[in-house]
Formats: structure tokens, sequence, C-alpha cells
């Protein structure tokens, strides 16, 4: 009995889970598969106020963020407790931060925690995130070259901002806070044709370059100061002309097929459980399919009352709000009230790293390609050292986990940065303050 010959078309689709992918080369399909690197990428998510850090003789001792040190290994406490099933792929960094927010006010560093930047007083320019450095040298791979997002939305104010992302000139990129509208964006076929789409981003593109144009022959009556506003300014336009170049040439390729029903886009931030879910599902979703390798989402800003996620711990029955529970952690049971707070997040996150390592690319896990790092800049309320950080995933990119590490208070953060750097294959000369890697992160 002979085999029946038998070819694949490689519009075939596979679908699961709510979304539809098409499927890679296949020898069936006539065409040898190509070899490929995985793709490398990185989700940064921040959270303000730091954490429940009570004394460890306190009889809330177990309501500590850092986990327990026993015998050479540790032990995750109560508000970590959900990465126990992840420790193979999960380190946890204790005394690290950014030396430059030490000098600044506890309601400031939420602006630099990926820039690592130094301002103060009224002199404010912050430097260019992580992310978008990042960004910068993988962004034309994929349809989006970043997704920002915060529960707030928007850029906030100078020093209270509500975004993690900034551009090379140290301005901050607006964040999406609707899961419908990060949806729509990243799946939806939209309301314009793709003929009217093309008309506009051409028209766009047509007016920038007139802008750019008038800006060169008004930049020598300029003065100092004011040639320095305008070739911000000028940053900016172009900027938006790379992304009007990429949304171009994306206009004839369709967006990724994921279904509606797969991520609750109905919930907003009166429901904090289910909007954080909604959140970090439309992070899953945009590197599934390779939408974009570069995702920040800012869980709250730093500023208190101002901060829409100032209200989520009510959703566990807490009096008070997240500014005050992080302001009553030394006192009585506060440090009790915050941990469980600290463990809702912790859970929220622990979701995403198993989702992300329950679903296989390549010869690994979605986890194993993408790096997750969570933390904040307060250890405890307005406390800009020792920052609670976890750093996820990457195992491809040869990192080695189920740590706690302390490298000192004197090892700058940006270490840290650079590498990620290094394992990503992006090229530096160093990030803001870093002094080289944080080599016990790597495998030897």
């Amino acid at each position: 009995m002979t085999m029946k010959s038998w070819h694949l078309d490689r519009r075939t689709f596979l679908r699961g889970s709510g979304v539809a992918l098409a499927l890679p080369w296949m020898q069936s399909m006539g065409v040898a598969a190509p070899v490929e690197q995985a793709p490398r990428r990185l989700a940064s998510v921040y959270f303000p106020f730091g954490v429940s850090l009570p004394n460890e003789k306190s009889e809330y001792a177990e309501w500590n963020w850092f986990p327990a040190e026993t015998d050479g290994s540790f032990r995750f406490r109560s508000s970590l407790e959900s990465l126990e099933p992840l420790r193979e792929n999960v380190t946890v960094l204790g005394s690290l931060s950014h030396a430059s927010g030490r000098k600044m006010g506890g309601h400031d560093t939420g602006d630099i925690f990926l820039t690592g930047a130094s301002f103060r007083g009224t002199d404010y320019r912050n430097g260019i995130s992580l992310d978008q450095y990042i960004a910068s040298h993988v962004g034309e791979k994929t349809r989006f070259g970043s997704l920002v997002m915060s529960s707030d939305g928007g850029v906030g104010e100078p020093t209270r901002a509500t975004t993690l992302s900034f551009t090379t000139q140290g301005r901050p990129i607006p964040a999406l806070s609707s899961p419908r509208q990060i949806f729509d964006r990243l799946f939806g076929v939209g309301d314009a044709s793709t003929k009217y789409e093309r008309r506009r981003l051409e028209n766009t593109s047509s007016m920038l370059d007139l802008v750019l144009e008038n800006s060169r022959s008004m930049k020598n009556r300029l003065g100092n100061q004011d040639q320095r506003k305008l070739d911000d300014y000028l940053a900016s336009v172009r900027d938006i002309e790379q992304r009007v170049n990429r949304s171009t040439a994306w206009l004839d390729i369709p967006k990724p097929d994921v279904t509606e029903d797969a991520v609750d886009l109905a919930v907003d931030q009166s429901l904090p459980v289910e909007y954080m879910e909604a959140m970090y599902d439309l992070i899953f979703f945009a590197f599934q399919t390779d939408s974009t390798r570069v995702a920040t989402y800012m869980l709250g800003q730093v500023a208190g009352a101002t901060t829409i996620a100032n209200a989520f711990p009510a959703c566990l029955g807490l009096q008070g709000n997240w500014h005050g529970l992080a302001h009553g952690a030394g006192k009585g049971d506060g440090a009790l009230k915050l941990g469980r707070f600290d463990q809702l997040l912790a859970q929220q996150l622990s979701r995403f790293i198993r989702r992300l390592n329950e679903t296989q690319e390549y010869d690994g896990t979605l986890l194993d390609n993408t790096l997750v790092f969570y933390g904040s800049s307060n250890s405890k309320t307005h406390n800009n050292t020792n920052y609670p950080l976890i750093l996820a995933g990457g195992k491809s990119m040869g990192f080695k986990h189920n740590q706690f590490l302390k490298p000192g208070g004197n090892v700058p953060l940006a270490n840290v940065f650079v590498t990620m750097l290094d394992a990503m294959g992006v090229p530096h000369d160093g990030f803001a303050d870093s002094t080289g890697e944080l080599s016990d992160l790597r495998q030897t």
C-alpha cells in the first residue's frame, strides 16, 4: 500500500487558546523550513509604594516580601508563595536600586524605574527607558515596536509619570489603559479600509516632511535654549515618522486572528483582579503572535491619591487605599494587610509567567524566550533602596534561576539591565550608571 502524497497550504492555521496562528513552513508545503532564532522579548511590570517588610522577629514576619534564607537556599514566604511552582524559572533580587533614585523624593522614582536617569528639582530631564532602547534595535521586526500600558493611561506629569516608557530624549510615551482599545490596536480590523488608512498615513507623512523642512530654516534663528527645545520637538516628529513608516509597511499584512473572547474586553479598573488579568493576557497574546517583542505595564504610579490603582486593595476588603496601606505597614497588623495585597499582585504575575511557561515555542517555551522584569522603586514607602525585584524566564538566553540574589547596595540596578541587553543580543555601551554585567544571573 502506497502512502498518498498531500500538501499543506501556507495559509493553514492552528487554532487554540483564543488565537489562530499561521503554520510555519514545513516540508509538506514543498519548501524546507527556515532555521530561525526564537524571538527574544521583554515584559516589564512596575508597582508603586513598596512592599510589606516587617522585622524578622515580628509576629508578621511571614508577610515579609523577600524570601527567608535557610541553609544556603531560600523559601518563599506568604507574599510570593504563588511563585513556588515556578521557582526554576524565577530569581528574586534584593539590595539593588538606582543610585540616582536614592537622592530623589519617594514619589518621584517611578519615572526612572527603567531609565536610571538622574534629575533633581526643576531640572527634569529623563533618559531613554530600557524597553525603548531594546525596541530601537528589535522593533522593526514586528508590527508594533513596543506595547506601552498602565492602569492610569497617558503620561501623567514630570516625576509623577503614568508610563514606564521614555524616548531617546527622555519624553514619556503615552500608555494605553483600556483593554478594548489595546485589543483593537493589536488585533482589530478597524473601521477604515486599507485604502483609507493608506491615504491617511500618506497625508501624515507629507505633513511631517513639511514640518521637518520648515524647521531647518528656523533653527539658525534661535538661541541655544530654544534650539534644544526644537531639537527635542523634532526628535518626537521623527519618532512619529518612524511609526508611520512601520504602519505603512504592515498595511497589507493581515493582523493575527485572536478571538475577542480570549480576553475580557469589557472589564475596567473598577474590577482590579479581572482588569489586571486582562492586561497580562494582552501582553501574552501580543508576544505569542509576535505582534511586538517589548511591553511595559505600570500597575500604578507613585503619586498617591491621584493614581487609579490606589483603590485596588478594596477588592480584598481592605480598608483604606494602597498608599495608606503602605504607610501603615509598620504599625500593628499593617504588615499583614499590605502583605495580602502584595500576595494578590504576585498571584497575577505568577499566572502570567505560568501561561508563558505552558506555551510551546520552538524547542522550548514562550517563557524561555521572554524576560519578565517585575518590581517597585520603593522598598518601604518612600524608601528608595533595596528595591523588591523579580526576574523570570530567559532560559534560552542563558539565564539561571531558583535564586535569591543580594549583590549589595553599591551595585547599580543598571547592571541587571546590561545583563539583559547582552542576553538579548542588543548592542550597547553600558546603560545609565552600569558598571558591568551581574554574572550571577547567567549560566557560566
